[in-house]
């Protein structure tokens, strides 16, 4: 785990990342980076506008990064450092990352003062799926020929579990 006294140090490079990406155009006021034992081994800033991919938020491309040089998809024992507290997406990400722990400089009321639906996102999901503004509804005439496919993965004695 990273040294309390380094913490400040890998925000302010999670902050340096983020005005890179605003002043390159890529996208929002957002960076990470990601820290094992002390040192950055993945790092990302928004690049939603310049890759034109709503997913390529500061956190997934961080994560891609440190999975790209450890060269595994399992970041335990990680932790990451970001300008912002992360969206729903990016905290999915983070947790099938197996990241260990984040540390986050503004809120989510924070980015929704300056237009960022984060808050909104974290009020949806935490509604019953019908009501929500993008419901989901399962086709429950193809529940059992979709969960034969879970039934396969589950019965493949040569899956990689993650």
């Amino acid at each position: 785990m990273t040294d309390p006294a380094d913490h400040e140090k890998f925000m302010r490079n999670a902050i340096a990342l983020a005005y890179q990406g605003m002043a390159g155009g890529h996208g929002g006021p957002f960076g990470a980076v990601i820290v094992k034992d002390g040192e950055i081994i993945g790092q990302g800033h928004n690049r939603v506008l310049s890759s034109k991919d709503p997913t390529a938020h500061a956190e997934v491309t961080a994560i891609r990064d440190a999975s790209k040089t450890l060269h595994q998809f399992d970041l335990s024992g990680c932790e990451i450092f970001v300008n912002g507290l992360p969206c729903p997406m990016c905290m999915s990400a983070i947790f099938w990352a197996r990241i260990s722990k984040v540390y986050y400089g503004c809120s989510a009321a924070d980015a929704e003062e300056i237009g960022f639906d984060d808050d909104e996102f974290y009020r949806q999901l935490a509604m019953p799926l019908e009501e929500r503004t993008t419901p989901a509804i399962q086709l429950t005439a193809l529940h059992e020929e979709a969960r034969k496919c879970y039934q396969t993965w589950a019965e493949n004695d040569s899956k990689i579990p993650y």
